[in-house]
Formats: structure tokens, C-alpha cells, sequence
């Protein structure tokens, strides 16, 4: 599946087509894989209507890709044939311990091919032995949403204990819930989120309180992850937070639609008294190498929704306008239907 053009999902049913391409080709660094499922990721909906727009186009959307080794450069050694892998959203980078802040930092189905097709290549450095315990479905999500999860959790500085908040309970909060009761016991948590059925599902999950993105917890809170791409929660999340608290916002974009809730943004009630914001950008290869390990150990079970690989769109569809529970992924190898020949000249690079 490839986008060919930034467009608005308000208007365009169908941002991807359903093409043929040319096998990709492993650099001696990289494995080349057999993709079995690919997540569907909030950022998708970024990439397609411009807020963070490919650098090129046609590109292959999709960065919670699981595949298996089919083939693998001279250079490899991490990887056998065979192996089961999965592939986040950091293709490559600098290797360094801020290596999601570097310039070097490509992205997976944004600056480089991803998931969204049958075969794709990948360093080999960047992509992690996928533990047994999960099934293809399953583990397709902790390679973003899980694991972007992990690094706000991280950023929060949070100790056992404190009081968190989680505003938005869609993909990764879902996630990040049962993993900060695995990790932290005696933290309490609470979920801001806008369905009733959202929120009656934190509680299922274990949170101890779930209001509307506007309500006022019981207690003031020691951190809260945000991850709506909206700002009015932002502001509302600020207003829960004890003094010393500290909001991460877990977005690579935020929309521009309710911006102007950032007008009720008062310095007194929201940020004074060493109130802190901190964004999450990105992510590492530890993030993930060390999450997948200790999901398994949680152990972690992502509520998922599958679509056939001809109907990513209709995925996106419903990511951008339905009510969100737990993730969505594509199962690329299963329900396949005839491609589509175009031009080679139109095709995107290998």
C-alpha cells in the first residue's frame, strides 16, 4: 500500500492504493522480511494529511511491522533465516543514547519503505527477536504503541507510589496501564478519556478512578501522559498535577483544530510552582529492545482490532473517525487480493 499524496481524511476515502513493486533488496546490514502483520499508528494519520509529511513520495506507510528473516545482507550476524522480527519506528539512527533526537534519525514508513506491504528491508541492528509469548497480532502494537509507552512512562521519573494519570486511553495507554501495575503496584492511576466505554475499559484494566478529559481526579497527581493529538487536554491536564508535577506528552503531532484551548492556559494554575511539560520524541533502539522482554514478562495482552491488508484504508478511516479501544493492525498475509501493475517510473524506491 502506498500514499501517493498528502490529503484530508475529511475529504479522501482512500489515501492508499494497493500496488505491486519490485522486491526489495537487503543491504549488507539488513534483513529482508516477510511482513505477517503491520500496526495501524495514530502517526499514519500525521503522515497522510501533512503534519508529518514523508520527505518523498510514494512512500509505504507502517512502522509495528512483524516479519519473518526470509533473506539477509553478508554483514548480518544478529539474525538468522527464519527468525521472527518486528520493526519499530526508528529505521536507523546514530546509535548514540539520544540517538531519537539525532539528525540521523529515519523513520520507519515515513523516511524509509514500511509494513504496509508484503516484503520490506530493514537494518538488522533495528529490528528485535519477537518473545513467544505473543501471537503476530499481538506483538505488532508493542512495537510502537507499547513501546513509546514505555519511553514517556520512562520520562516521567514516576517511583512507586506516585499518582499517574493517563489522558486519552486509545493504543498506548492501554498498554502503559497494566505495564505501570506490573512495574510500580502501590501507583494508583487514573484515565481521562472522552467515551464512556473507554473509560469503563481503564477500569476494567485497573485504573482506579476515569473522568472526562476536563474533570478533576480525586488527588492532585505526581505525572500524567498525554496522548490525544489534541491541545484542550493538554490544558486540562496541566490543572491536575501537583506543584513539582510532571506532564509528558506522548504525540509526534498535535492538530490544530482546538488550539485555541491553549487561550485558557494561565500561568498561576497551570504552570507556576515548578509544574514541568515534557514531549516525547521518538524513540531508541533500547526502548524497544528492553520493552518487548518485560512485556512478555507483564505479561502484556493488546486488545486488538485486524483488518485485511486490502482494507487499510478503512482502517485509517475508522482510527481517524470511530471510537478508539486498543489498537488496530493489518494482517498483510492473509485475505490478499489481485494488485494493481503501475508504472515503474511512479513506484517508490525500493
Amino acid at each position: 500500500m502506498i500514499l501517493r499524496e498528502v490529503v484530508s481524511l475529511a475529504t479522501c476515502q482512500a489515501p492508499l492504493a494497493l500496488v505491486e513493486l519490485p522486491e526489495p533488496e537487503p543491504q549488507p546490514d539488513e534483513v529482508l522480511l516477510n511482513v505477517s502483520v503491520c500496526g495501524v499508528c495514530h502517526t499514519e494519520l500525521d503522515e497522510i494529511e501533512g503534519r508529518a509529511a514523508p520527505p518523498h513520495l510514494p512512500i509505504v506507510l507502517g512502522h509495528e511491522v512483524i516479519g519473518t528473516v526470509v533473506a539477509r545482507g553478508a554483514e548480518v550476524t544478529e539474525h538468522q533465516i527464519g527468525d521472527r522480527v518486528g520493526v519499530g519506528w526508528i529505521f536507523s539512527s546514530s546509535g548514540h543514547q539520544q540517538e531519537n533526537l539525532s539528525p540521523r534519525f529515519r523513520a520507519t514508513g515515513r523516511d524509509e519503505n514500511g509494513g504496509y506491504a508484503e516484503r520490506m528491508v530493514a537494518p538488522a541492528r533495528y529490528a528485535y527477536p519477537i518473545p513467544a509469548a505473543f501471537t503476530d497480532e499481538q506483538a505488532a502494537p508493542l512495537l510502537c504503541a507499547g513501546a513509546v509507552g514505555y519511553r514517556a512512562l520512562r520520562l516521567t521519573h514516576l517511583r512507586d507510589g506516585d499518582r499517574l494519570g493517563l489522558t486519552g486511553f486509545g493504543g498506548s495507554a492501554h498498554l502503559v496501564l497494566p505495564l505501570v501495575r506490573h512495574l510500580f503496584p502501590a501507583t494508583e492511576v487514573s484515565v481521562f478519556a472522552r467515551d464512556p466505554a473507554q473509560r469503563a475499559f481503564a477500569r476494567r484494566l485497573g485504573a482506579v478512578w476515569a473522568g472526562t478529559i476536563t474533570d478533576h481526579a480525586p488527588d492532585p497527581l505526581d505525572a500524567i501522559i498525554d496522548t490525544t493529538p489534541a491541545w484542550k487536554p493538554v490544558v486540562a491536564a496541566l490543572a491536575n498535577l501537583r506543584p513539582g508535577g510532571r506532564l509528558v506528552i506522548n504525540a509526534i503531532r498535535k492538530e490544530d483544530r482546538d488550539k485555541a484551548s491553549l487561550q485558557e492556559l494561565s500561568y498561576q494554575r497551570h504552570l507556576w510552582m515548578e509544574r514541568a511539560i515534557k514531549s516525547v520524541a521518538n524513540i531508541t533502539r533500547r526502548d524497544i529492545a528492553e520493552f518487548l522482554p518485560l512485556a512478555a514478562q507483564v505479561p502484556l495482552r493488546p486488545e486488538v482490532q485486524a483488518y485485511a491488508f486490502e482494507d487499510a484504508n478503512r482502517a485509517l478511516l475508522d482510527l481517524k473517525h470511530g471510537p478508539i479501544r486498543g489498537v488496530k493492525v493489518l494482517k498483510v498475509q492473509s485475505g490478499r487480493v489481485q494488485l494493481v501493475h503501475r508504472a515503474a517510473e511512479d513506484e517508490p524506491r525500493p
